[in-house]
């Protein structure tokens, strides 16, 4: 084991880090080394002890150092710790992680579960699902994808491709070929001026039914959103925008993918995202909550019309020639049956919509106080809160001062995470609300610090 004096003398040197420059990283903003967790807390290897406000990255939603996940793994290592699903061959875990996702998603209408490695791998299968269908069925000319402006969907080509976010796709052009992308319902920010929340969601959803018609909806293959919009900055649609975009995607008979790599399992209250709106996918792709991180597993799910047009074909076609070598991995599948059994046994999501109400309470009035704050808006716990430079033009605040944002927040015991001009709060879903208060207050201490 290394001690904490190599680590922090290693720290950056033979390591690329995701998501950011690597220079600034190699002198005094050496990336934090985080040590232990417990419960919805992590310690650094100095023994600086903080909340953790972003739950690992989205994902660690039953909390740190749960003992029946860590037996669960244990007792699957004693028996086997890999087996592959390619062609004929399956493990224990796997097959009843799938009857247990098939019994969860069933009010959605879920039937079969294509495991892989996490939500970018999630993704790419849920683009490549939609196209093998497509060709099962006869209809070889629908392979084009359409997404919202301000989405996240993962890092892979795919994934990128849909991205509604410039940042996640300018280094890697050109992207893949017939990806489309329209307004997605941002009610502090839309090109529209609309401030009615059921308005904007009725423009929004009548811009898509115009991008399929124009594109010709016999060459769309799929329609792919997050039912709330996290890495884009937190954007929580109108209660009519995700039933409306189920009538147009019906209407010209294409497949609506529900990413609900970061809503499911609770997140914004329900047990899924597309629950929140009351809609039925086509698909849904899992990853982060499926086993709370401790071993990477991502799902992508589909339903009964899809079985079927892949079941029914005998040809190339209906072949699904795609895979991981860690799909249905044992000791991930086993590290997440226990997990969903404690988001059904303690009703993670109803403690979601609890404590994310309390959480949003607390910090609504910094809107009012702080100059640099334009808007606090969530869903669950799911939240954001958006800085701005100027309240009269929403012009956005320098991402450096977000950055400062976060490392007084760290100092005062909470750890936060700026993207943009966006902070980012994203806790364990077993979060309560003396947790959630030092949070606040550490924002608050940031805030008072820095909004002069």
């Amino acid at each position: 084991m290394a001690t904490p004096k190599f680590v922090k003398e290693h720290n950056a040197k033979h390591m690329i880090h995701p998501m950011t420059h690597q220079a600034p990283l190699q002198d005094k903003n050496r990336p934090k080394i985080v040590s232990q967790g417990e419960g919805v807390y992590i310690t650094d290897v100095d023994g600086n002890k903080m909340v953790d406000g972003v739950g690992g990255l989205w994902n660690v939603n039953v909390g740190y150092n749960r003992p029946e996940i860590k037996q669960a793994i244990m007792d699957q290592l004693d028996k086997i710790h890999y087996s592959s699903l390619f062609g004929t061959m399956t493990n224990e875990p796997a097959i009843e992680l799938s009857h247990k996702l098939a019994q969860m998603a069933a009010p959605e209408g879920m039937k079969r579960t294509f495991f892989s490695s996490g939500g970018s791998d999630a993704i790419e299968t849920a683009l490549r699902l939609a196209r093998v269908y497509w060709k099962s069925v006869g209809q070889k000319d629908r392979y084009k994808f359409i997404s919202l402006k301000g989405g996240y969907h993962g890092t892979h080509f795919g994934g990128a491709s849909i991205n509604g976010n410039t940042i996640y796709r300018r280094n890697f052009e050109p992207m893949l070929p017939g990806c489309f992308h329209v307004q997605n319902p941002y009610l502090y920010r839309n090109p529209y001026g609309i401030t009615d929340h059921e308005e904007l969601g009725e423009v929004c959803a009548k811009v898509l039914e115009e991008e399929i018609l124009f594109q010709g909806p016999d060459t769309v293959a799929a329609f792919i959103a997050e039912p709330v919009q996290g890495a884009g900055g937190l954007i929580v649609p109108p209660a009519n925008y995700w039933p409306r975009i189920r009538e147009i995607c019906t209407k010209y008979d294409v497949l609506l993918v529900s990413d609900e790599v970061v809503t499911g399992f609770g997140r914004t209250g329900t047990m899924f995202g597309a629950r929140t709106w009351g809609v039925k996918p086509d698909m849904m792709t899992f990853a982060k909550g499926i086993n709370s991180g401790y071993v990477p597993l991502g799902a992508t799910m589909i339903n009964e019309k899809i079985e079927k047009g892949l079941l029914e074909n005998e040809d190339t076609f209906g072949m699904i020639m795609h895979g991981y070598t860690y799909s249905g991995h044992p000791v991930a599948c086993a590290a997440a049956i226990p997990n969903l059994e404690i988001v059904e046994n303690e009703d993670i999501p109803a403690n979601s919509a609890v404590r994310g109400e309390y959480f949003y309470n607390k910090l609504a009035p910094f809107i009012d106080r702080f100059k640099s704050i334009g808007d606090v808006r969530g869903k669950g716990l799911m939240l954001g809160i958006e800085m701005v430079a100027d309240k009269e033009t929403k012009a956005p605040q320098d991402p450096a001062f977000g950055q400062q944002i976060a490392a007084i927040a760290q100092k005062e015991g909470a750890m936060v995470r700026a993207s943009g001009h966006k902070i980012i709060l994203s806790p364990p879903l077993t979060i309560n609300n003396e947790e959630i208060d030092v949070i606040v207050n550490a924002l608050d201490v940031a805030f008072s610090e820095l909004d002069r």
